[in-house]
């Protein structure tokens, strides 16, 4: 069974998850660890649940969600899986951390496997399923687990709102379909463990999500 921590680093309050099951087995998802208090705090909980890294998953390649891409992929030894699409949003990090006054960001490494939807991601006893969810990114992708009734959704759906669209790539026509067509296809009770805030369920952004009546 998938346990699932979840840790809230940079200044973008952005939400970083260690999943892992009985062998011990790990995945870091979306590392956003940015300066050394928060790679501690990361590396602390590995080590004090004795877990083994064994893959870096990106649900896409903006910078808040990057952050610890090096210190993860360095440290653990593990390969970066994400979309082919994210290379692009990598290489223009540079441009753009400065005006964040992230002067201290270390460029990630290129994913060396690159997903795309249908593929399962599997690490001990346990399986996700990769859904491509583009519009608020072109590389956006979530990973979802059918038996335990969870995804993990990045910036896709947040409680009460969406994925902003402002930001190089982001269209929102893509977007409000991969949310109708595939995220809303999702069983109601399935919890949405959002790149940003806190959880919500398919169900509640079903009913009451404004992207329904949004048009731009």
């Amino acid at each position: 069974m998938i346990k699932i921590q979840k840790f809230t680093f940079n200044p973008f309050q952005e939400n970083t998850y260690v999943l892992y099951d009985e062998t011990k087995a790990c995945v870091i998802i979306d590392p956003g660890c940015y300066d050394s208090l928060e790679e501690n705090e990361l590396d602390e909980f590995i080590k004090s649940k004795d877990l083994i890294p064994v893959k870096l998953l990106n649900t896409h390649g903006h910078i808040d969600h990057v952050l610890g891409n090096h210190f993860v992929a360095s440290t653990y030894g593990v390969e970066i899986q994400g979309h082919e699409n994210i290379i692009q949003q990598l290489e223009s990090i540079p441009t753009y951390s400065k005006m964040y006054g992230l002067d201290g960001y270390k460029m990630s490494p290129e994913p060396s496997t690159f997903l795309i939807e249908g593929d399962v991601i599997e690490f001990g006893n346990s399986r996700l399923e990769v859904l491509f969810c583009p519009g608020h990114a072109p590389d956006h992708i979530v990973f979802y687990s059918p038996e335990q009734n969870f995804v993990i959704n990045g910036d896709v759906l947040f409680q009460g709102s969406f994925g902003r669209i402002d930001l190089p790539g982001g269209d929102f026509p893509t977007l409000k379909a991969s949310i109708l067509d595939k995220m809303f296809k999702l069983p109601e009770e399935t919890v949405v463990y959002t790149g940003h805030g806190g959880e919500t369920t398919i169900g509640t952004e079903k009913e009451s999500n404004p992207i329904h009546n949004m048009t731009f």
